[in-house]
């Protein structure tokens, strides 16, 4: 990606939904040129796809937090089916090192936060956990324009 392909992507980051017309005159170039290079980008794969964001995806819980997962044995399949039955978790992430899963949790409440965790731990595969409250965030969402 050049210079010209990062600015595109980010103006799109800025406003998925802007014309083309737009976008040649926010970049200074022709719509042909927009096209093109948006066209090469989805083909290469750079762009995967796009998508919306809803009030709710911007709208973030009061109290989040990260919970980081040890698993036992080959459990983590059946863990990560668990987990997508919870609603308090928003994602959660395999990864390497001490940690099998690091678990992202949103709710209203610390009592419901609590719970979550509860109900976490109970799940059959996790030997131990840590969790770790998100006090703020330096990075929002990215929001429209």
């Amino acid at each position: 990606m050049d210079e010209m392909d990062h600015r595109l992507v980010a103006a799109l980051r800025r406003d998925g939904r802007a014309t083309l017309s737009d976008l040649a005159h926010d970049l200074g170039v022709t719509r042909t040129t927009v096209r093109a290079r948006m066209a090469r980008l989805m083909a290469s794969g750079e762009i995967a796809g796009f998508t919306v964001l809803t009030r709710t995806d911007l709208a973030t819980a009061p109290v989040r937090g990260l919970m980081m997962l040890q698993v036992e044995g080959r459990g983590t399949d059946r863990v990560m089916s668990k987990l997508s039955g919870i609603p308090e978790v928003m994602a959660f992430h395999t990864t390497n090192g001490t940690w099998d899963l690091i678990v992202e949790i949103e709710t209203d409440t610390l009592e419901r936060f609590d719970q979550a965790l509860f109900a976490i731990r109970r799940i059959e595969g996790v030997t131990r956990s840590e969790t770790n409250l998100l006090l703020s965030s330096r990075r929002p969402v990215r929001r429209p324009v």
